[in-house]
């Protein structure tokens, strides 16, 4: 009866881990892509202007 209970609690423990991990952002995505993206939306925005877009564009290339 123990073996269902310790089986019943592995499954529930691998249950858990996986939605953590295919919920978990990804760091390698986190990186110019993102700030770029953000830039972007800045810029569609009008928080800055075309000059401090290039400007800004160009260090992160």
């Amino acid at each position: 009866m123990w073996i269902w209970s310790l089986v019943g609690l592995a499954v529930l423990i691998g249950l858990v881990w996986l939605v953590f991990r295919l919920t978990e952002r990804d760091p390698a995505t986190a990186g110019p892509g993102t700030a770029r993206r953000i830039l972007d939306e800045r810029y569609a925005r009008g928080e800055i202007d075309e000059e401090e877009y290039r400007r800004r564009r160009a260090g992160l290339s």
